[in-house]
């Protein structure tokens, strides 16, 4: 007997997939839809659940390496680091497939359609979710997003993918959470290509992510889910992508319930399959037959979707037993070499705010050292959301207890409630911070460790009051952190702040009063250790800031308004707190020169840049490429970030390096969205951080400019 065309390996997967799909009833073609896909034994399709998540480690399907969440990652600054997270996370969610394939365990989060990374740009400090993107940057985060599904995507020998990723949330989203079900996002066609749609277009047609999610919000009318623009016209018409579409979850369900753009289930699961949204997080897809009867959908229609789902599954190699990631055995995960590179990636990402010199911290001439705060012994604070679950888990205490070892006393008082707001809950965080005082006065050196986590900032979700289903009202810290901070800082003791948050608040008390402040997000599961060899100077720090840090929400818009004017480093005319790109050294770097090679506008410029490291340790440092277009009046107001690279410098030494800048990077975007070179006149700024104002009172140091003209 013949052998099944979708069988035949020498095929290509969509003619698989196609000849799949044409033995399939409409029926069973319908089923293949829900992200909880039934199997259809008699074709040998086995039950395949859709929806799995890998921000930054495999997540909710029990152990996996948990590497700081994505916005520390962010402030690495480094494509080659998130490269190699993406492949750790790709080796590990094939073992975790592989072990659950099996004992016949399919269920949600099992799979290997991971829905990450989100590439949404953190346009306002206020979005909860702000914590799981790469920052406000489109270069940055097109480029990281890039290395990370280049390699969760890796291909074996017959072309099969290691694991999918999936480009989220499509398009024009980032906020308010209370309002994403039935909010409309207004954004002019400059601001939809200048900001929002470079990272999804660049992990479209660069790294060829195999999945596309929707948002739950509208974009000018349409849903995001459900839009002809964003999914037709541009995602599958201009850029050719060539994978699957999902629904967010329940997506579907809110163009009858709150977009009111239909009226039954069966209507809202006909659009959404009409613009072409092949896979359906949610319930909705439950009625699509139904809307086949009524005449809403047509079997072509419900085929088409099939064919995508299938061939992603075949260029997972679900169907062959020749794919090699098969073998791939369950010992990887949570291994010692993925721990040691989440412990490298949280020491990467940790951003040195402020140093009065005080650290690095020696213990040789420490005996007692007060660690204080409700994000000291806080796993909860580790771990950002859409995590997994860690081996071990090493809080900032246990690291700074495990790193001394008994060299020097620690004491430690949890200070305050991570977010005591009721006035009862204050009068009972004040023994809190008595005992906190107490033992700061005992003390040399106070590290205080504050911030928020998970609860407190988010997907939407009642929290516990001070803050809006998961988006922020304030910049500010608690009130009862507020409070444990200014009574530790009247002690007269040093005070370094380790301040653990997933995005950009206004610590402006800290920076006047406080010795040090270092930023260290949510670090992972090894986050305590890194935090202890950073703070004893076993590392120096390395990372930038990936957002703007503003002193009040006072100097943001409205957070509904989705314009970029005065939003971001690009386009905001106030002075910062911190600004984007910013990072303090424990070592001096030094820009000895640097020289335009070579500039046009077909093939971009390159630069030679040496630099001298004038410390007598080794240190690593980003260094960071801005540029401004003279001329243009679609510019730009400020600068834009064109290139980065992250530097190695041995002790006492100079390094030359040569950086390229793209050619889109001369590229300035029209009022009707159309990208043209506009100018013939450049400046490249040259550094380690942004050249503005700030940005030099801080570090002391100028970035170089250079001039390029056409």
């Amino acid at each position: 007997m013949a052998q099944a065309p979708y069988l035949d390996t020498s095929l290509s997967f969509k003619q698989r997939a196609k000849d799949l799909v044409s033995r399939m009833t409409i029926q069973e073609r319908a089923s293949q839809l829900r992200y909880d896909a039934p199997a259809i034994e008699r074709l040998g399709v086995p039950a395949y659940n859709w929806w799995n998540e890998a921000l930054h480690g495999v997540a909710r399907a029990g152990t996996a390496t948990m590497f700081p969440q994505a916005i520390g990652l962010a402030a690495t600054f480094d494509e080659n680091t998130i490269r190699q997270i993406g492949a750790v996370i790709a080796q590990e969610g094939r073992a975790k497939y592989n072990l659950y394939s099996a004992q016949e365990d399919r269920d949600i989060y099992k799979g290997l359609t991971f829905w990450s990374p989100n590439v949404n740009i953190f346009r306002d400090p206020r979005w909860g979710r702000g914590h799981e993107t790469y920052g406000e940057d489109p270069y940055l985060t097109k480029q990281l997003g890039k290395a990370f599904v280049c390699a969760l995507q890796e291909k074996d020998e017959y072309g099969y993918m290691k694991a999918a990723a999936c480009a989220k949330h499509f398009a024009v989203h980032s906020g308010p959470e209370r309002l994403r079900h039935e909010f409309d996002a207004q954004a002019s066609a400059k601001d939809l290509w200048e900001t929002y749609l470079p990272a999804f277009e660049e992990l479209v047609t660069q790294a060829k992510v195999e999945g596309v999610m929707g948002a739950y919000n509208r974009f000018d009318g349409e849903p995001c889910c459900a839009s002809p623009t964003l999914m037709g016209e541009i995602l599958r018409g201009k850029w050719g992508f060539d994978g699957y579409f999902t629904s967010d979850c329940w997506a579907i369900r809110d163009f009858h319930e709150h977009h009111k753009v239909t009226a039954t289930m069966q209507q809202s699961a006909a659009l959404a399959l009409k613009e072409g949204c092949d896979i359906n997080c949610g319930n909705t897809y439950l009625y699509i037959m139904s809307a086949y009867e009524e005449g809403l959908v047509s079997e072509e229609e419900i085929t088409r979707a099939c064919e995508h789902a299938m061939t992603t599954r075949m260029r997972l190699g679900l169907f062959d037993d020749r794919c090699t990631y098969h073998k791939i055995p369950y010992d990887c995960v949570g291994c010692d070499a993925h721990l040691a590179l989440a412990q490298k990636a949280a020491e990467r990402s940790f951003v040195l705010l402020k140093n009065d010199g005080i650290l690095p911290l020696d213990p040789a001439k420490l005996s007692k050292i007060a660690v204080v705060g409700p994000n000291a012994d806080s796993r909860i604070a580790l771990r950002g959301n859409y995590h997994g679950t860690a081996q071990r888990n090493i809080t900032v205490l246990e690291g700074i207890q495990e790193y001394l070892g008994g060299r020097a006393r620690v004491f430690y008082s949890e200070g305050s409630d991570i977010a005591a707001d009721k006035v009862e809950r204050l009068a009972q965080a004040h023994d809190r911070i008595s005992e906190a005082v107490g033992i700061a006065r005992l003390c040399d050196v106070v590290i205080v460790c504050l911030g928020l986590d998970e609860n407190l900032e988010g997907e939407q979700k009642d929290t516990l009051g001070i803050f809006d289903s998961g988006d922020k009202k304030t910049l500010d810290l608690p009130q009862g952190q507020q409070r444990l901070l200014e009574a530790l800082c009247e002690t007269g003791k040093p005070v370094v702040l380790v301040h653990m948050t997933g995005s950009a608040m206004a610590i402006g008390y800290a920076q006047e009063h406080c010795s040090a402040i270092l930023q260290a997000w949510y670090p992972g599961s090894q986050g305590g250790l890194a935090v202890a060899r950073t703070l004893f100077g076993e590392v120096s720090p390395s990372g930038k800031l990936p957002v703007t840090f503003y002193h009040s929400t006072d100097d943001l818009p409205d957070f509904c308004d989705y314009s970029m004017k005065g939003r971001t480093y690009r386009y905001y005319q106030g002075q910062p707190l911190y600004p984007f790109g910013y990072g303090l050294s424990y070592g001096r770097a030094v820009l000895q020169s640097a020289r335009l090679l070579h500039a046009d506008a077909q093939t971009g410029a390159q630069i030679e840049v040496i630099v001298e490291n004038e410390s007598d340790f080794s240190f690593e440092e980003v260094l960071q490429v801005y540029i401004r277009d003279e001329k243009s009046a679609w510019a730009v107001p400020n600068h834009s970030l064109c290139a980065m690279a992250r530097i190695a410098l041995e002790a006492g030494a100079c390094q030359t390096l040569r950086i390229q800048v793209e050619p889109r990077a001369f590229l300035a975007v029209d009022d009707a969205g159309t990208r043209r070179l506009d100018s013939d006149r450049f400046t490249l700024f040259v550094g380690f951080g942004q050249p503005d104002a700030r940005t030099q009172a801080l570090t002391g140091q100028k970035a170089l400019p250079l001039t390029v003209q056409f």
